[in-house]
């Protein structure tokens, strides 16, 4: 169904006339502009105590999630916490791995976050690396380029509601496997070309960003490329294997939490900032009007119609962004390139945090045969 159809239905509910296009466009903010999605809150979370190497949280849903996960607070503050030693309907009990910036203290009130790593690689894990650009149709596009001996090189794509710091809990693995990488930029990045209209498009012209990236590795040594995305990012790698002039260089995909269905994804976005029912539908029919997406085209690419090179899906079931149901999709209509693993407890574009080592494990041996 076209969002067309639900459009009618929400303009019936929820009203018409000007009263419908402000409502459509507030809701459809967090999918057409990245930057209103980023630092979304999540629920309150105390600090009760702090102990030797540990601390206790207010309880609920983000304090308890398992894994490893940022914690941040007001005037920068950043901590790390993993596993958890001890909980009940009083407080959760993590492990403090490190606390980076500022002092947390009893009653802080602190919010959860994927960022782990801060800064760039060598601040953040003590990779070396370089400062690069690919020259894209709007301009330059800045990357990090960390070296490594192997032909076949790593292209990372961030998600829109991120930034390149999202890639750096992947980069030991590719160390240690001596794979080249460059973590690229696209329009709309801090330090690279705005888009035209300020908005983002769902990769259908971030995508030719990424392309260039791809020449880029081409130009300087690498025989093959792997593309490397997370969310929309994930969603914009698929686009360069299907219509870059390079494909045949791509050696294989990585898609964390891809977007598959841009209609479902548009209504959980407006779901996430405060839009229910007709309003979260209006919200995805504003994000398409408003980016002029080509829906049969995306859906071809969702499809993996045009996909030739071998792919590995890694999606959450729980995913409140991009249902696992348009994972397991394109894993049965392309079962000879594509292969889907779940991840269980991981958040949207958060999987690695939910189980680090069983994520990187993974990773190292389905990339080991690109070698």
């Amino acid at each position: 169904m076209r969002w067309g159809t639900a459009a009618v239905v929400a303009a019936a509910a929820v009203g018409t006339g000007v009263a419908v296009l402000v409502i459509g466009r507030r809701a459809s903010e967090r999918m057409v502009r990245p930057t209103a999605a980023r630092e979304a809150p999540t629920g309150p979370v105390l600090v009760q105590a702090l102990g030797a190497g540990r601390v206790t949280f207010t309880p609920g849903p983000e304090s308890a999630r398992p894994g490893r996960w940022g914690v941040e607070w007001a005037g920068g503050g950043h901590a790390v916490v993993d596993e958890i030693l001890y909980r009940d309907e009083r407080g959760v009990t993590r492990r403090l791995v490190r606390a980076d910036r500022g002092t947390l203290t009893a009653g802080t009130e602190v919010r959860f976050t994927p960022r782990v790593h801060l800064g760039d690689p060598v601040g953040a894990l003590g990779l070396a690396y370089g400062e690069t650009a690919a020259e894209g149709e709007l301009g330059a596009l800045p990357a990090w380029y960390l070296d490594g001996k192997r032909g076949t090189w790593v292209v990372l794509v961030h998600s829109p509601d991120a930034d390149r710091q999202q890639v750096l809990p992947v980069l030991p693995v590719l160390d240690r496997l001596a794979l080249p990488a460059l973590a690229v930029t696209y329009r709309g990045d801090e330090g690279a070309p705005a888009s035209p209209d300020g908005l983002g498009h769902f990769g259908e012209t971030e995508w030719r960003d990424v392309e260039a990236a791809v020449r880029l590795a081409l130009d300087n040594g690498a025989a093959r490329v792997v593309l490397y995305g997370w969310s929309v990012g994930a969603t914009i790698v698929l686009q360069v294997a299907a219509r870059s002039a390079w494909a045949s260089s791509i050696a294989g995909l990585v898609l964390d939490s891809p977007v598959l269905d841009l209609p479902a994804s548009a209504r959980r976005g407006a779901a996430r900032a405060g839009f229910r029912g007709a309003a979260a539908d209006l919200g995805a029919l504003a994000a398409e009007g408003r980016t002029g997406v080509d829906l049969a085209g995306f859906a071809r690419i969702a499809d993996g119609t045009d996909l030739r090179a071998p792919t590995l899906v890694l999606q959450s079931p729980d995913d409140r962004i991009a249902p696992w149901k348009a994972a397991a999709r394109l894993a049965a209509l392309r079962p000879d390139v594509v292969s889907l693993q779940a991840v269980p407890d991981g958040g949207h574009a958060a999987l690695w945090n939910a189980d680090p080592d069983a994520y990187e494990e993974l990773l190292r041996r389905w990339l080991t045969p690109l070698l």
